[in-house]
């Protein structure tokens, strides 16, 4: 993946949840990152249906440099 010079790059880290400690670069402070996790299915294997659980992590706007923290939204969606 990689980044234009429109946008400052920054480091970014995730915490509780399911990517709790994930770490990620992120262009222009996006408020919000959706973070989605493959649900395995019974039975749907020949149809091409597939699930996934979403995760919100939203933005902890206290911290004013890297790395960006995002904290996981229990409540979304």
């Amino acid at each position: 993946m990689g980044f234009d010079d429109n946008g400052r790059a920054e480091a970014a880290v995730l915490d509780g949840g399911p990517a709790d400690g994930l770490r990620m670069r992120v262009t222009d402070r996006p408020a919000v990152i959706q973070v989605t996790y493959p649900c395995a299915l019974e039975g749907a294997s020949a149809t091409g249906v597939r699930a996934e659980a979403l995760y919100i992590y939203r933005r902890d706007f206290r911290v004013k440099e890297a790395p960006l923290r995002y904290g996981l939204d229990g409540a979304s969606p």
